[in-house]
């Protein structure tokens, strides 16, 4: 039996499956892990139902994340270098709240610019972050990659960030 007819007999309460020791070698179940969210001034969260970031496991999952103030209001207006420095600022925020005091290194960024023209602007602020110096302290320079999109949520954006992190004991 494969590994999910074992999980469907299994959910459907078949007690052949009931003791671990009887599922096949090749079925790994669910692992349940604690799930901590963060949150930001994003007055878009609470009305769409989101968390700036999650964190299960050893694995930080940072929303895309729009140049917003601490009060809601936008950052930057019409400077895409300004614009792309706050979003990385909130998503090291996010990152370093849910990494609770352990090393954490962002692995991935995605680069959503509504103008092809601003990738130079937002590359040298995503640079400036993830320099050499960095690189170095850290270990940290993501992969990354940078997407053209007719339009973010707000007019006003002209790019919009998300990143993974891994969590590692310091």
């Amino acid at each position: 039996m494969c590994a999910c007819a074992v999980r469907l007999a299994f959910a459907r309460g078949d007690q052949r499956f009931a003791e671990r020791d009887a599922w096949p070698a090749c079925y790994k179940p669910p692992v349940t892990h604690d799930v901590r969210h963060a949150f930001s001034a994003s007055p878009y969260e609470p009305v769409v139902g989101y968390a700036r970031a999650v964190r299960v496991a050893d694995r930080i999952h940072v929303s895309g994340t729009a140049p917003i103030g601490e009060r809601g209001e936008n950052v930057g207006e019409g400077d895409p270098h300004r614009q792309a420095e706050r979003c990385l600022e909130l998503i090291d925020r996010a990152v370093q709240t849910l990494a609770a005091g352990e090393r954490a290194v962002i692995v991935r960024t995605r680069v959503f610019l509504t103008r092809a023209e601003d990738w130079r602007e937002v590359g040298r602020a995503h640079g400036a972050r993830f320099d050499e110096a960095r690189l170095e302290a850290r270990g940290e320079r993501p992969a990354c990659t940078f997407v053209v999109v007719a339009a973010l949520l707000d007019p006003a954006w002209l790019v919009e960030i998300e990143a993974e992190a891994v969590v590692s004991p310091s």
